[in-house]
């Protein structure tokens, strides 16, 4: 582990057992070189969070990206997830047509060259996979959260991550079918990413929840700034649980409560976020809704 500036480096465990494997198959050179694509594709993602003001507390590397952990989680604008997760690719983008350059005007090995090239552009490409962690994934969900409010982003996005990581590792069985061999660095990397999902899913409940409590940040800028809210119009008789999981991500609501057709009262979002927060801490309420 390395910190700096307040942030941790870490290594994945996963990513650990690929540099053993490669030490011990002779591969060194080529886990030095993962290594380094790997690490600048994350500093893309750090800087530009860095340069939106994001609280950055911890990076983890994996052998085919990593993980930015931020405080904000649930909570951050649209804009600047899509602006952050397109920064890693864009950084393999660079990297290989760098490598490609000095290359072509032999400056180093062009055998070198086309397999930094090729290792560049499979990184980038797999983390445009709309699976999460991955960089699509993190885009994907960010555009479902415009689409629909974002208790069902999160479901819609765990459900297809796990779809996705599926067929990855379904894939890296395929040439066993015409036999060829089995691609075992895809199948780790699959059932990784399956395993990862599935956790994801089932802290869904605990994700929304972290969404909820940070929501107030956000409603006091839409407030701040004049936004216009977007209307929730409920019966009477539809509980608290109810009513949150119609929330949108990057919208400010206010609740319109009716009973036998007319208006009862409005109710702005914060008071019936911290009446079911409230309940909640009192075991009034019920966590099994969020499922």
């Amino acid at each position: 582990m390395i910190r700096w500036q307040g942030i941790e480096f870490r290594l994945h465990p996963l990513f650990v057992l690929v540099m053993i494997a490669s030490i011990a198959t002779g591969r060194f050179t080529d886990i030095v070189t993962l290594f380094v694509i790997v690490l600048w594709h994350e500093l893309g993602h750090l800087a530009t969070a860095l340069r939106f003001g994001w609280s950055v507390k911890e990076v983890k590397l994996l052998p085919f990206g990593g993980v930015l952990e931020v405080e904000e989680a649930g909570t951050l604008p649209v804009r600047e997830e899509v602006w952050v997760a397109i920064a890693g690719p864009a950084q393999n983008a660079i990297l290989a047509a760098i490598g490609y350059f000095l290359g072509y005007l032999g400056w180093i090995d062009k055998g070198w060259s086309d397999d930094f090239v090729r290792a560049n552009v499979l990184i980038g490409l797999f983390n445009l996979l709309p699976v999460l962690p991955l960089d699509g994934g993190r885009m994907l969900q960010a555009w479902i959260s415009l689409q629909i409010p974002f208790h069902r982003t999160l479901m819609w996005s765990a459900k297809i991550s796990l779809a996705f990581s599926g067929l990855i590792a379904a894939a890296s069985l395929y040439p066993l079918s015409h036999g060829g061999l089995l691609h075992l660095n895809l199948l780790t990397v699959g059932v990784f990413l399956c395993v990862s999902n599935w956790t994801y899913f089932r802290n869904v409940p605990f994700v929304f929840l972290r969404f909820l409590v940070h929501r107030s940040e956000r409603s006091e800028k839409h407030i701040d700034r004049g936004k216009l809210s977007q209307p929730i119009v409920i019966a009477v008789d539809r509980p608290l649980s109810h009513i949150i999981k119609l929330f949108m991500k990057e919208q400010y609501h206010l609740v319109y409560v009716m009973k036998r057709g007319k208006i009862t009262k409005v109710v702005p979002e914060q008071a019936i976020i911290d009446g079911f927060l409230g309940r909640l801490t009192s075991g009034n309420a019920d966590i099994r809704f969020f499922m």
